[in-house]
């Protein structure tokens, strides 16, 4: 059966896997969440998944739609969510200005993360969060408890495996007894050199206890944990520091670029053609120059499933004074010193209609051949099998 995808956008993430989906099922072992996100992703707004009809309860304008496929991973079904979880955010940041921080790992412990995605991935967020907690309350620095949202992607801008994770850290914190806030200078109140050295050695240490404990499957010719140490510490490693952003508002506009992001977007796909596709990046070893790259649909595919998420895993993630356990207390507490109100979200609690009318200033419901009426929804059952 021939399915109907979105024509406003010329070449999709889906239309890549509908040109290799038996390919990659007998070249690739695809987990289960994988497999999932694959079927969901290229099901998304087609008749596989079923639709509805929208009919006008005035002049009978009739307008067909598909169901979408609401997958964490789909490159069309993140709007509402981020814009919704943007605006509960509001409610829970500190006002002022904030860094942003991002901790990478040296590319050769990628085969490891790679098989042990969730217990990686949680030991890089404790090593990230516990050397930039060190970092604040050290005296010769910030001295003071300071807090951060922390995101994890896996992605490079040609979908390479890159394990990383973007913090987002308020410029100051609080003192050691809780009755003053400590600002932060203009720079990061950090050395980057010096967040780098405590970052690397702390993962060490929470390595070197997960490899003792036997809780990380080894890949293939993976080297002893004294080799691979030095291994680790031969090259420094990178932990970026950009400017403070300037008030709430930056702040959330920055977030919401990141939070919900997924390995690739529709946007930037150019076109597909002879089970190729091409698509734009950011070069950085260019400053950031846009560059186009083509590789096969198939290998795109398997690019794309790496980053695909273990069932389950938050990859949002709040510590210190922003963290869940101290948003009645240290937080408050904060927010009091500093004497700024702070905003109260909009969306919470709103139906996707209710948000997609708060954000974009229209009725979706209204007729839009008569304006007048409202168009009442009628399910059409998906296909089966």
């Amino acid at each position: 059966m021939e399915t109907l995808t979105n024509k406003r956008q010329k070449a999709e993430v889906a239309g890549v896997f509908h040109t290799c989906m038996e390919q990659v099922g007998t070249k690739h072992n695809l987990c289960h969440v994988q497999q999932k996100a694959l079927d969901d992703i290229a099901s998304c707004r087609t008749s596989l998944l079923g639709g509805h009809i929208n009919s006008c309860n005035q002049c009978g304008f009739k307008r067909q739609a598909y169901n979408s496929c609401h997958n964490r991973h789909c490159p069309k079904c993140q709007f509402l969510k981020q814009e919704q979880w943007v605006d509960k955010l509001k409610g829970r940041l500190i006002p002022g200005k904030y860094f942003h921080i991002v901790f990478s790992i040296s590319h050769l412990l990628n085969p490891l993360f790679y098989i042990n995605q969730k217990t990686c991935y949680k030991l890089l967020f404790a090593a990230a969060s516990e050397a930039l907690r060190n970092a604040g309350r050290n005296p010769g620095f910030l001295g003071a408890e300071t807090g951060a949202v922390a995101v994890l992607h896996t992605w490079g801008q040609t979908l390479s495996y890159h394990p990383h994770i973007h913090m987002l850290v308020p410029a100051g914190g609080l003192s050691e007894d809780g009755i003053e806030w400590v600002r932060a200078p203009k720079k990061f109140f950090v050395p980057v050199k010096a967040l780098s050295k405590m970052f690397r050695g702390i993962f060490v240490r929470l390595l070197k206890k997960h490899l003792a404990e036997n809780n990380l499957k080894l890949p293939n010719g993976f080297p002893a944990f004294q080799t691979l140490k030095e291994k680790l510490y031969e090259k420094n490693w990178n932990v970026y520091a950009k400017k403070a952003l300037g008030g709430i508002n930056s702040v959330l506009a920055y977030l919401g670029r990141y939070t919900h992001r997924v390995a690739i977007s529709n946007s930037r796909l150019v076109n597909i053609k002879n089970d190729e596709v091409t698509f734009s990046y950011k070069n950085y070893r260019k400053r950031g120059r846009q560059e186009i790259t083509t590789m096969s649909c198939i290998e795109f595919t398997r690019r794309f499933m790496m980053h695909v998420l273990p069932k389950g895993f938050y990859k949002i993630r709040y510590y210190g004074i922003l963290a869940t356990a101290n948003i009645k207390t240290k937080r408050q507490q904060a927010i009091a010193l500093i004497g700024k109100t702070i905003w109260l979200p909009l969306l919470e609690g709103l139906t996707a209609y209710e948000v997609y009318r708060a954000l974009r200033g229209t009725d979706p419901a209204r007729c839009p051949k008569c304006k007048k009426g409202v168009l009442i929804r009628y399910e059409i059952e998906s296909p089966p099998g």
